[in-house]
């Protein structure tokens, strides 16, 4: 089989990645994840005119200055005053509290002195001046929290002052992953002879996390066929939208993660990619449960569920912006020519001084290394066959997370 282009391997894994079924959760655990319908205010805020200031309710046309008002009472937040403002009369108000009929000013206290019952205005007031008009913030009605966005913490407070105690969100994506390997080890173990630690599971449950996903830990396959199986069944029985493998997706003796996901029904749609990390990647479905088999190497594994699982997850949640955004750089250091692979370079980001973002590809791309790719702040893109290229020219790159 011929290696598939990166933008068709994208399109394949997304193609009928309809959002998750609708769930209401209280506006406390509504953080971070994405509305399933518009919502509009349930109230207009602020309800009445409200004072901006400390000050004291006039009428504009009594508060000219050197004018004596009467003070006739006081308003406090959330305590209005009875009666209507008269002609010659001022009320003493505080913030947030409620313009009283009559009044259209509010004269702040610095610019008014008190004498018992009577303030004399020491500048005069305009119509308007520091009250907050009804309906200023929203209106009931207005639809401000639109579907598809993923609620921010200010999204919630408007949601809170819209009047909603919950909102109608996605269900979040399960993500099950398994590793695979007889040569892995738990942090914390001594490896054996040609053993290695295990750190991919750690950086793609995370990485799933932060996306919105509800994560399941399937451990360690090791390298027989009833291993794998049992992985791939634990993931199947918990209702999985998501499975995500690592290891095994060659085509080695050992490599047993394509046969056994042929065993338990997955229809596999591609498993070589045209991309640099991460060649020997598969996709498949079982029923509404997709797979994604990544290669072992940790970079390789990070880059393929960066570029590929992060997108699924965001279009399974409902979320209107789903692929990764690209900028615009400039290379800060000469790239040779590439072959037909797309790449996906580690790459640290700096700013020039003119404001220009420079990326600079880490010397060593070796997809083992931990290191570089903890260290790199980007991923700069070389499109196949892409031309040798000065320090200076133009580049595209997709922001890590941070």
């Amino acid at each position: 089989m011929a290696l598939m282009p990166v933008a068709d391997a994208l399109a394949a894994i997304l193609a009928g990645a309809d959002a998750l079924p609708e769930e209401r959760v209280a506006l406390e655990a509504a953080y971070h994840r994405v509305l399933a319908r518009d919502v509009a205010a349930l109230r207009t805020q602020p309800p009445q005119p409200m004072s901006a200031m400390d000050g004291y309710a006039v009428r504009a046309a009594d508060a000219a200055m050197d004018a004596r008002l009467r003070v006739i009472g006081e308003i406090a937040a959330g305590r209005p005053f009875a009666r209507a403002l008269a002609a010659g009369q001022a009320l003493r108000i505080f913030t947030g509290g409620v313009v009283p009929d009559g009044a259209d000013a509010v004269v702040i206290q610095e610019d008014a002195t008190r004498d018992g019952d009577t303030v004399t205005i020491n500048e005069a007031a305009s119509p308007g001046k520091h009250i907050r008009p009804a309906g200023v913030d929203f209106n009931a009605g207005d639809v401000l929290l639109r579907a598809g966005s993923r609620l921010t913490d200010r999204d919630l407070a408007l949601a809170a002052g819209m009047n909603h105690p919950e909102l109608p969100v996605r269900r979040r994506p399960v993500v099950a992953v398994l590793a695979t390997g007889d040569e892995l080890v738990m942090p914390g173990a001594v490896p054996g002879p040609g053993q290695i630690v295990l750190s991919n599971g750690f950086a793609l449950r995370t990485l799933a996390r932060a996306e919105g996903a509800d994560v399941i830990d399937l451990g360690i396959a090791r390298d027989t066929v009833e291993s794998t199986n049992d992985g791939i069944q634990r993931a199947i029985a918990a209702g999985a939208d998501i499975l995500i493998t690592t290891g095994g997706a060659s085509v080695g003796d050992h490599d047993l993660v394509k046969p056994s996901l042929e065993a338990a029904g997955v229809e596999m749609a591609f498993w070589r990619i045209a991309m640099r990390p991460g060649k020997p990647m598969m996709h498949g479905r079982r029923g509404a449960m997709r797979v994604i088999g990544l290669p072992g190497n940790p970079v390789s594994s990070y880059v393929c569920a960066f570029l590929f699982m992060v997108p699924l997850i965001r279009a399974l949640s409902g979320r209107t912006h789903v692929n990764h955004i690209i900028e615009s750089a400039v290379l800060g250091r000469e790239l040779g020519a590439n072959d037909q692979r797309e790449d996906y370079l580690r790459a640290v980001l700096t700013r020039r001084d003119d404001g220009a973002l420079i990326a600079t590809a880490v010397t060593r791309q070796d997809s083992s290394l931990l290191g570089n790719l903890a260290a790199a702040q980007g991923l700069l893109i070389r499109r196949p066959f892409a031309a040798a290229a000065p320090a200076g020219s133009a580049c595209e790159i997709m922001r890590l997370p941070t």
